[in-house]
């Protein structure tokens, strides 16, 4: 079982501390890799992270929503540029550090949006992204 990251996300950073074996990586540069990812090759499928998320972004693979029906005020990121995502947003991590994500929506109630493109963006942040990189 693989676990995802979706662009419920902003960045609050409980994931990366409880995590057993740190295969949770923030995305950098924020403008192309607005979440937090992780590394599937490393992940040992313990779910300490999904409780720890107050967004509720985290998701098993095969649990990550194609048809996620909003309650109304949750924000998704997403890559600069990306159409409807015209909003900066500025909060803090768990710890109360400044966090700055450049392009938001916020969803209205009953609004149903698919979050299954995060899987894809994990693996393209390992596989050919910065995370990539960063593993060699």
């Amino acid at each position: 079982m693989a676990f995802v990251i979706t662009s419920l996300c902003l960045r609050d950073g409980g994931c990366m501390a409880v995590c057993p074996v740190s295969c949770i990586v923030p995305g950098k540069p924020e403008t192309e890799w607005p979440l937090y990812y992780i590394d599937p090759n490393t992940c040992i499928d313990c779910g300490a992270c999904i409780p720890e998320c107050p967004y509720g972004a985290i998701f098993t693979l095969q649990d990550v929503p194609s048809a996620y029906v909003a309650r109304g005020g949750e924000v998704l990121s997403a890559p600069v540029g990306t159409p409807g995502y015209n909003q900066p947003l500025d909060t803090t991590t768990y710890e109360g550090d400044p966090v700055h994500i450049p392009a938001t929506c916020v969803l209205a109630e009953g609004e149903v949006v698919d979050l299954t493109p995060a899987i894809q963006a994990n693996r393209d942040f390992f596989e050919k992204g910065p995370g990539y990189e960063a593993l060699l």
